[in-house]
C-alpha cells in the first residue's frame, strides 16, 4: 500500500567524551543558515567542538597536537 507510512530503523548515535558525535549513516544535518549537507558513509562523525576546517565533519581537530621539536 503506497499510502502506508514506511516502519524505521531507529539511527544509533553515539556521544564521546573528548570528539565527535558519531551517527550511522547516512546522514542529513541542516546548518546553521537552513542549508542542508548530505553524507552517504556507513557511519559520520560530527564536529561539536567547531575547529573543523570541514564542519559540520570532523577532521579531528579537536585533538590536542604534540609541538614539534626543532633541534
Amino acid at each position: 500500500m503506497p499510502n502506508e507510512p514506511v516502519e524505521r530503523q531507529p539511527r544509533r548515535v553515539a556521544l564521546t567524551s573528548d570528539g565527535p558525535i558519531l551517527v550511522e549513516g547516512p546522514v542529513e544535518v541542516v546548518l546553521d543558515d537552513g542549508s542542508t549537507v548530505r553524507s552517504d558513509r556507513f557511519t559520520v562523525a560530527l564536529c561539536v567542538c567547531r575547529r573543523s576546517r570541514v564542519y559540520p565533519w570532523c577532521d579531528t581537530s579537536h585533538r590536542d597536537r604534540a609541538k614539534r621539536r626543532t633541534t
